[in-house]
């Protein structure tokens, strides 16, 4: 049995984005290389909407697929394709920004609790049409085990397939809680770089004979390639997600909310802003923000 173990461990730094919303940055422009093909993950939790409440007013994206998972809260969201809708308790938002979209995320209640991913587009991808999808938590199919809860929100899980699997990176997002003291192990494909996140808990990762020290809350851990992946909780139970997803192995030019592969590419986008051509046909041509 070839066991994925632990091969680096990222600690989540405070900071502020938006109009001011109060966040944990676990993954960006440093992690690029080791966690492709994902770019950023940010993480979400607090019962003070004094943090939140000011949220992420009109801004663009280019390049990139942004997964937006609320465990709690509820955010309102409308975007330059006319969508206009909320990302509540459970549901998650897969928004691929491809050619250009303009949008703006603003929570609303006492309760933020969530993450946002951003997984990188092919080249050969980046100006596709832009498309989202609503996936609503009763979409999101459920398997329960001794001792384990799995929601299967991207890709497939022993058999059962999640509403989604992502059309240019096939992405796995597993939503895992765990009892305390529980064991579980996972096959999983071993072209897949793979990385937990705990939004809860601890947990001890790479089977019996790694179990080395309980990893806590808001940290992401990044694993070896493997074939399986076994996680124990620690005495409070564990609630990670677990993403996997294949390596694109492109070269990564990153702008603010745009992601190309080439500078030359992010200075077309930003003219683009500047001259209101960064929304193409296949969009309204005026967009108001």
């Amino acid at each position: 049995m070839n066991m994925r173990e632990i091969k680096q461990i990222v600690q989540g730094t405070a900071t502020k984005d938006g109009a001011g919303v109060k966040l944990t940055r676990v993954l960006s422009r440093p992690n690029v290389k080791d966690f492709d093909p994902f770019l950023m993950l940010d993480a979400f939790d607090s019962h003070d909407k004094a943090d939140f409440i000011k949220g992420f007013p009109w801004h663009p994206h280019r390049g990139i697929e942004t997964v937006t998972f609320i465990v709690e809260g509820d955010v309102e969201h409308g975007d330059s394709m006319g969508n206009k809708g909320a990302i509540n308790d459970g549901c998650c938002q897969w928004m691929t920004a491809g050619s250009g979209i303009i949008h703006q995320e603003m929570p609303k209640g006492d309760r933020m609790l969530g993450l946002q991913l951003w997984v990188n587009l092919p080249k050969k991808n980046k100006m596709t049409r832009p498309a989202y999808r609503d996936i609503r938590s009763d979409m999101i199919p459920v398997v329960k085990e001794e001792g384990a809860l799995i929601k299967v929100m991207s890709g497939k899980y022993n058999g059962v397939k999640g509403p989604v699997e992502g059309d240019y990176v096939k992405v796995l997002y597993l939503d895992v809680t765990l009892n305390p003291g529980a064991v579980w192990e996972i096959e999983t494909d071993k072209e897949l770089n793979m990385f937990a996140y705990i939004f809860k808990g601890e947990a001890e990762f790479g089977g019996e004979k790694n179990y080395k020290n309980y990893i806590s809350a808001k940290n992401a851990v990044l694993f070896t390639e493997g074939k399986n992946l076994a996680v124990k909780a620690g005495k409070d139970g564990a609630h990670f997600v677990l993403i996997g997803g294949k390596p694109l192995k492109e070269p990564v030019e990153w702008g603010g909310p745009i992601v190309m592969n080439t500078r030359e590419e992010l200075h077309t986008a930003f003219a683009e802003l500047e001259n209101n051509t960064f929304i193409k046909d296949n969009h309204p041509k005026e967009v108001k923000f």
